[in-house]
């Protein structure tokens, strides 16, 4: 008879529900990370019950010391948002609005530049509520933000590339900051717009660079450098606070 295994799914954190996943693999060591999407264990396979049972507790006082370590960090998996609360994006904040309606569907809209109206379908799930929330808002603000961030796109390849762009696109993204179609069309996640501007402008310059190079040769980081001589500053800034930066 198999021994039975582990299946957790979530640990709480301050009230916050982390989403975790255990990876049973022909390893030796036991493994934990943050990863953009869930907390992650990974374990070797046929690990004996009382042992999953003890590294899951190491696990899980890991998991809140890395999230408790950094002030924001608790929200790393989707913050769970309150009726007249406020959010800060960049240089703007936004009061929330969130109302319950029979409607089948989520809908939202910007008021006056600054309230931000939620409408939620009754019955809604928790999580099902935490993920139209997410979106919504996610949606709203890049909206709101995307005439800015076209003409920082458009000054931006002005100043450095010169080359056709057919769109620009901001869509809730959470593994990747931007990519670059062979179409020409420049994608930025809207993640990144809780992140400082010449942190936003390296991303908009990496990815305007795949414009010339469509991949990460010498000759690309090239030209993100001639761009921009400090690019590795931001790139740092990325890996640092990438879980600060979520709707």
């Amino acid at each position: 008879m198999p021994k039975p295994t582990l299946q957790k799914t979530s640990i709480e954190v301050n009230g916050q529900s982390i989403p975790v996943k255990v990876y049973r693999e022909h390893r030796r060591g036991i493994r934990f990370a943050i990863g953009k999407k869930t907390a992650i264990l990974r374990m070797p396979n046929h690990l004996p019950t009382d042992l999953q049972q003890k590294e899951w507790r190491r696990f899980t006082n890991w998991v809140e010391k890395q999230i408790l370590a950094r002030p924001g960090s608790e929200n790393v998996y989707g913050r769970i948002y309150k009726d007249g609360e406020l959010l800060k994006v960049g240089k703007r904040q936004y009061q929330i609005k969130i109302e319950t309606t029979s409607n089948k569907t989520h809908a939202g809209n910007i008021h006056n530049g600054s309230l931000i109206i939620l409408r939620i379908a009754q019955g809604s799930s928790e999580q099902q509520k935490k993920k139209a929330t997410q979106h919504l808002l996610s949606r709203l603000v890049a909206q709101d933000f995307k005439p800015e961030i076209t003409r920082r796109v458009g000054e931006l390849n002005h100043l450095y590339f010169q080359k056709t762009i057919n769109s620009v696109n901001l869509k809730y993204n959470r593994s990747n900051w931007g990519s670059c179609s062979t179409k020409n069309n420049v994608n930025l996640s809207t993640c990144l717009l809780f992140a400082p501007d010449d942190v936003i402008d390296y991303v908009i310059i990496h990815e305007l660079a795949h414009l010339v190079e469509m991949n990460h040769s010498p000759r690309f980081w090239g030209l993100v450098e001639n761009a921009m001589p400090d690019y590795n500053k931001k790139e740092k800034w990325l890996k640092e606070n990438w879980q600060t930066c979520v709707f």
